[in-house]
């Protein structure tokens, strides 16, 4: 099992549960920090001490207070890691349900097992702690069905689309500032062909369902 683990969250009470998890996963040399310029550090000065972390537990959102930091999220907490010891064991622990941004996190920054924040979350927690040390990359089936199921391409011309949708815009509306800004196909057939394919792919009854749906995805 893991010997040295750092964790990176900034609310005491969800610490109590991870300290439960570790100790029955007999691991006993465990640390917490509440800022990720904290936890970069201390993973640093382990390094330097020959005394490195073997696993990294992050949330990827932290609070803002009066404390200035130059990393202010997990996702760069995780990319500033990697570069500084690309082979620690790094498992995401959130409330995040983006698909887009989950998915990103294992094929661009690596990490290795990804937990969502909620009821039974301890006991997924401790199995992936598990299934990690295996040398496990571990995706909760239900991100990993919607990874697979987003399989669409959204092109930038989507993403000016949707999100002047979620702005209110009618379709004339859109049609005009498509023409203004030469973004092509701007005629209001096409337009409306494509929200059609859009709202499908996403199976959305309305437009204001399929924007909740892209924000969700974090394609918005």
């Amino acid at each position: 099992m893991f010997k040295k683990v750092l964790i990176a969250e900034d609310h005491e009470i969800r610490n109590l549960g991870v300290i439960k998890t570790l100790e029955e996963l007999c691991v006993t040399e465990f640390e917490f920090v509440s800022y990720c310029d904290a936890a970069l550090k201390k993973i640093k000065t382990a390094i330097s001490e020959d005394t490195p972390y073997d696993l990294l537990i992050t949330d990827l959102e932290f609070d803002e207070d009066f404390v200035e930091q130059s990393i202010t999220c997990g996702q760069e907490l995780i990319e500033e890691v990697r570069k500084v010891q690309p082979n620690i064991k790094i498992i995401a622990f959130s409330i995040e349900k983006k698909t887009q941004l989950i998915d990103e996190l294992f094929n661009e920054l690596g990490i290795n097992g990804y937990v969502s924040k909620g009821r039974d979350d301890a006991k997924e927690l401790k199995n992936t702690i598990k299934r990690v040390f295996a040398d496990e990359i571990v995706i909760p089936q239900d991100i990993l069905n919607s990874i697979r199921n987003n399989t669409i391409e959204v092109t930038d011309y989507d993403i000016n689309l949707l999100d002047s949708l979620s702005k209110g815009w009618r379709q004339h509306e859109i049609c005009a500032f498509f023409k203004q800004e030469g973004l092509q196909p701007s005629s209001r057939s096409a337009i409306e062909k494509r929200l059609n394919d859009l709202r499908e792919y996403l199976n959305a009854k309305n437009n204001i369902e399929m924007i909740a749906i892209c924000k969700d995805m974090g394609i918005l």
